[in-house]
Parts: C-alpha cells; sequence; structure tokens
C-alpha cells in the first residue's frame, strides 16, 4: 500500500493549508488513516486520524479547532484542512494507514503499517 501527500508547502501565520493523502494501486475503505507530523529535531507527533468509515476522529490538543480530517471514499482519499495555521505546525507531515474496523482510530504511530514519503509545511512570514 503506498500513500502519497500533496498540498503542503509556506503559508504565511493564520494561514490555511489542505492536505491530501491517497492511493492509487488499492482502496482505503478499510483503513484508519492518521496524520502525523515531525519537525526539526522532534519527535513524531499524531496530529488527527479518522476510522475507516469517517464516523470516528480525533485530534492533538495542539491542533483542535484549526485541523479538520475528512475522507471521501469514492475519491480514495483522506485530507487535513489547516486552518489559522501558526509558525509551530511548521514541519513535515505523514499520512499514514492501518486496516481496522468501522469506528477505529489511534493517533499512536506504532499501531500504523503504510506511511507515506511526506510534504513540508511551512508557517512563516
Amino acid at each position: 500500500l503506498q500513500l502519497v501527500e500533496s498540498g503542503g508547502g509556506l503559508v504565511q501565520p493564520g494561514g490555511s493549508l489542505r492536505l491530501s493523502c491517497a492511493t492509487s494501486r488499492f482502496t482505503l475503505d478499510y483503513y484508519a488513516i492518521g496524520w502525523f507530523r515531525q519537525a526539526p529535531g522532534k519527535e513524531r507527533e499524531g496530529v488527527s486520524c479518522i476510522s475507516s468509515s469517517g464516523g470516528s476522529s480525533n485530534y492533538a490538543d495542539s491542533v483542535k479547532g484549526r485541523f479538520t480530517i475528512s475522507r471521501d471514499n469514492a475519491d480514495n482519499a483522506v485530507y487535513l484542512q489547516m486552518n489559522s495555521l501558526k509558525p509551530e505546525d511548521t514541519a513535515v507531515y505523514y499520512c499514514a494507514a492501518t486496516p481496522g474496523g468501522s469506528y477505529y482510530y489511534t493517533l499512536n504511530p506504532d499501531e500504523y503499517h503504510y506511511w507515506g514519503q511526506g510534504t513540508q509545511v511551512t508557517v512563516s512570514s
């Protein structure tokens, strides 16, 4: 299962970006998807996750109210809408997939089997 992230870039503080996670060879219908990020010199941290059905999701406290995760199984993609971006959101963002039940989700990176290569998000004026 190969995941590809897109949508990263340079944005000013307070701006928005929408990240996408997609795969062309497999269906994501049966996978929980997580978004993670890693800043230079820091450990990888969970940002948000969503169950395979899309019915359950979770967010890190640092992004609650600013980020929204969603999925469109018809498009075979998962999205992370990031609003009110802050300089501390600067990191490489990764999406990851793990098989799970309809309402299974987790922010524990050790539970994920498949990872994308990451997309850089830089928040700076």
